[in-house]
């Protein structure tokens, strides 16, 4: 589902950071109060857990790849505007640093994942938890299908915008300028996969976790919790020793996912949709693309838009492989822990900046 560069015409592109614009203001006006307080820890390791989430790599129908996005857990643990603000920050980082996803296509990738994603999950949570306690077991089924739903909302977004390529866009000879498969190729293609096995790993992962912290630290799941008492005021209201309890589950499972990032790389293939422009002249590839899309061959050359715009943004670490790690498990492990990493500092330094800048209001007034 990450789109790359040169697979949506600048105008989709463009339409897709507009539609995103306005859900990033309200979701940042939301969560500034976040920011401010000892919450920030929780919305780092989110977005670090989305991260790495996403680096596990599931083998799909026709020899493509997927994986699972973690936004359920997101939406249900963080609430839906501080989950499109976590996995917003996941995906720029995955885009800048190791070029999974574009940087004109970012727009899109976030509209698809964190922002349809996260309110399609919360939605789905909230009204199938109902006002059940924190420990029922509905909330379970509730989480899972909310990860079922989000995952394949968010495909369905990636498959429409991929599929509208070769109706609007093409050359004077009718040869498409971007992604060269129609709607008709586009939707089954995506989302067989995601209607399956991606799917399945969103809806197991969601609900594994959401059973999880019903048994062992009931407080992560009260922001999203209408009817019981608890809720954002109490964490953030708690102190050093109690703020490192609620959260430490969460840094346990981070940290034990970055150890077991190797196994990402076991599926063979490319997702759908993530093919390079070199592929598109390389045989064995091309059979690939061929029958992950219905047995329909893709163009002989790569389209023209799609491999000018491919090269625009070179990643210092391209497809999580540092150039200087001979071993991929190695280079694929060490790419984990810098992107977490990084993400981890961003969302400290803001909640840095946030609260000067509040305390800075609080003396002005």
């Amino acid at each position: 589902m990450h789109i790359p560069d040169g697979y949506l015409s600048p105008s989709t592109c463009a339409v897709l950071y507009g539609a995103s614009a306005p859900f990033w203001y309200i979701a940042l006006q939301r969560v500034k109060r976040i920011l401010t307080t000892r919450l920030v820890p929780l919305l780092s390791v989110m977005a670090a857990l989305c991260f790495v989430i996403m680096m596990f790599n599931l083998p799909l129908p026709g020899g493509t790849t997927g994986h699972a996005v973690g936004v359920a857990i997101a939406a249900i643990i963080l609430g839906p505007w501080a989950s499109i603000i976590a996995i917003s920050i996941a995906l720029s980082i995955q885009a800048v640093f190791f070029g999974d996803g574009g940087i004109t296509t970012l727009g899109a990738n976030c509209f698809n994942m964190a922002i349809v994603g996260s309110l399609v999950a919360y939605a789905v949570y909230r009204l199938a938890a109902g006002k059940t306690a924190l420990t029922s077991s509905r909330r379970v089924v509730a989480a899972a299908l909310a990860g079922y739903a989000a995952i394949n909302a968010s495909a369905f977004c990636a498959a429409v915008e991929f599929g509208i390529q070769p109706l609007f866009f093409q050359d004077p000879s009718g040869a498409p300028l971007y992604a060269p498969y129609p709607v008709s190729i586009a939707i089954p293609a995506m989302m067989i996969g995601h209607l399956t096995f991606a799917g399945l790993a969103e809806l197991v992962l969601s609900a594994g976790v959401v059973a999880y912290f019903q048994r062992t630290n009931p407080t992560l799941l009260r922001l999203t919790a209408p009817g019981n008492v608890a809720g954002e005021e109490e964490i953030a209201g708690a102190d050093n020793q109690s703020m490192w309890r609620t959260v430490r589950p969460l840094w346990i499972g981070l940290a034990l996912l970055l150890v077991l990032t190797p196994l990402g790389i076991l599926a063979a293939g490319t997702a759908w949709g993530e093919w390079s422009a070199r592929d598109y002249s390389n045989l064995h590839a091309r059979e690939q693309m061929a029958m992950a899309s219905r047995n329909t061959a893709p163009p002989v050359q790569p389209p023209r838009e799609l491999e000018r715009l491919s090269s625009l943004w070179t990643a210092p670490f391209p497809q999580y492989a540092p150039t200087f790690v001979r071993r991929p498990a190695v280079g694929y492990a060490l790419s984990a822990m810098f992107g977490s990493g990084t993400i981890i500092l961003v969302s400290l330094i803001a909640g840095s900046l946030a609260g000067c800048a509040r305390g800075k209001r609080h003396e002005l007034s």
